[in-house]
């Protein structure tokens, strides 16, 4: 598998679980969970299509590899994304609520399935909805459920499921002046599995907060894996196209 479609996907994929048993936690609170809650999602940037240029990094023990990608969104419908590097288009991707297409030319092959597919694949829940979340600096699951608690520590506001699930700890941390979001963080401590995901600096961006960089690590033993994703480009509610068709004579990724 090469380093571009490790990119595209593994940027993606990595900082989504299932909660499944649990077990209960407790907080602190100097302010009310939901007032807390509801401060963040009212940094949310209000738009309906997004166009920008991404630099990403990827880092592993085996590979450090930069690639320049063309993001274009429309909210809550199409994820489109092209890779190149040195101008030379090397990947594109196409994700929708339903389907999830994606192709690399160096290594010939592609990928048109569902998320129902990768969930399996996974063993562990995986919607479009997360996806983009990870992109625009928002948490992965939607803390306006009623299962999360917020408390505070002397820099940030933190917030967790009100019982963690049993399989992993999840933890959101907040900029307690502007409530947006530092960092997003899982771990499974027996299976020495830990998940950072930090952002830089946000920008004030259509009466709301965007992310500057999105930073992630992933820690599985003594194995790390580092992504790096900096926003070069944004251009909001612009006419967007999403131009996609795998080509003929790449292989068929068996998942």
């Amino acid at each position: 598998m090469q380093t571009v479609y490790k990119i595209l996907i593994l940027s993606f994929i990595l900082s989504l679980s299932a909660c499944k048993s649990t077990r209960t936690v407790s907080s602190t609170e100097d302010l009310e969970s939901a007032k807390i809650i509801a401060s963040h999602y009212d940094t949310h940037p209000d738009f309906e299509t997004l166009a920008a240029r991404l630099k990403i990094r990827y880092q592993d023990p085996g590979t450090n590899q930069s690639v320049t990608v063309s993001l274009r969104m429309k909210k809550g419908e199409a994820i489109w994304m092209s890779a190149s590097v040195l101008g030379i288009s090397l990947a594109k991707a196409m994700i929708t609520p339903d389907r999830v297409q994606f192709y690399e030319k160096i290594d010939g092959s592609y990928f048109d399935g569902d998320f129902e597919l990768l969930s399996e694949v996974l063993g562990t829940e995986l919607n479009y909805d997360q996806v983009e979340a990870l992109l625009l600096g928002q948490p992965i699951y939607d803390l306006r459920s009623g299962g999360y608690s917020a408390g505070s520590t002397s820099t940030r506001y933190v917030i967790a499921p009100r019982k963690q699930s049993a399989l992993f700890d999840l933890f959101f941390y907040l900029n307690p002046g502007a409530f947006t979001l530092q960092q997003q963080r899982l771990t499974q401590r027996e299976e020495s599995r830990d998940l950072v995901i930090d952002y830089g600096d946000f920008t004030k961006e259509q009466a709301g907060y965007f992310p500057s960089e999105i930073h992630v690590k992933a820690q599985e033993g003594d194995k790390t894996t580092l992504i790096d994703i900096e926003y070069r480009g944004l251009d909001f509610n612009a006419p967007v196209s999403f131009p996609f068709s795998i080509p003929s004579g790449l292989k068929e990724i068996e998942l």
